[in-house]
Parts: C-alpha cells; sequence; structure tokens
C-alpha cells in the first residue's frame, strides 16, 4: 500500500513540472526578443553617430521605445524566472509533505498563489512590449505611411 500512495504522492508532485516547461518555453521566447531587441539598438546607435538632424532624432526616439521595450522584457524574463523558481519551491514543498508527514497547506497555497502572480506579471509585460513593439514600427515607417 505505502508504494502505490508513492506513486500517487509522485504525480502529485511532478504536475507542476508542466508549468515549469511552459514557462520556460515562454521565458526562451522573451529572450530572444530581448537579443533581437538589443542588436537592433546597437544597429541603430551606430546609424545614429553617422546622421545630422530629423534623421538622427527619428532615430533616436525610435532607441528610445525599443530601450522601453528591453526594459520591460527584462523585468518580464525575471518575473517569468522567478514563477519558475517558485514552482519548483512548491515542487519541494509538496514533496517535503509525503517525506516528513507536514502538512505545509498555508505555505503551499502561498507559494502557488505567488508563482502565478509572477507568472501573470510576466505575461502582462511580455504583451506590453508586443504593443511597443508595434509602436516602435510605427515610428520607423511614419515616413513612408
Amino acid at each position: 500500500m505505502a508504494d502505490d500512495r508513492l506513486v500517487e504522492i509522485l504525480g502529485e508532485v511532478i504536475s507542476p513540472v508542466v508549468l515549469i516547461s511552459g514557462v520556460g518555453m515562454l521565458v526562451l521566447s522573451m529572450t530572444n526578443r530581448f537579443s533581437h531587441g538589443q542588436d537592433r539598438v546597437r544597429l541603430l546607435a551606430q546609424e545614429c553617430h553617422r546622421l545630422n538632424g530629423a534623421a538622427r532624432d527619428r532615430l533616436a526616439s525610435e532607441i528610445r521605445v525599443i530601450r522601453k521595450r528591453l526594459r520591460g522584457l527584462l523585468l518580464a524574463i525575471a518575473l517569468g524566472l522567478l514563477s519558475v523558481l517558485l514552482t519548483a519551491l512548491l515542487i519541494l514543498t509538496l514533496f517535503a509533505n509525503f517525506l516528513f508527514g507536514t502538512t505545509f497547506r498555508i505555505a503551499i497555497v502561498v507559494i502557488f498563489a505567488l508563482g502565478l502572480l509572477s507568472l501573470i506579471a510576466s505575461l502582462v509585460l511580455f504583451i506590453r512590449d508586443t504593443s511597443l513593439s508595434l509602436a516602435a514600427l510605427e515610428e520607423e515607417v511614419q515616413d513612408i505611411v
């Protein structure tokens, strides 16, 4: 009977790993966007040094928007990773409940809630980045349209 209970507990403990996997893919997407934004700022900064007047001001404005995006993405990445960390802590707490026969119900609820809140905040910042990305695109093509 103890083996059946162990299998049940392992199933409960391992199920949050799905959350870690999903958030990991999200963080990977965010870090790719972050790297692309950094590369774009470097290119624009090089170009900006060669320009004068209105063209330079336009590029400087575009750089400001991208830098704003990068700051938001950095925070989104940190919150996503915090969510992963809290989920790992949740797994440890669930397993400790089984190993030591304890009941950390309040800790489990708090850790789970903080992990989800961190994930939600990360997603909100990621959505904001997408919006700012559109603003940067509009700034770049404002002369054309």
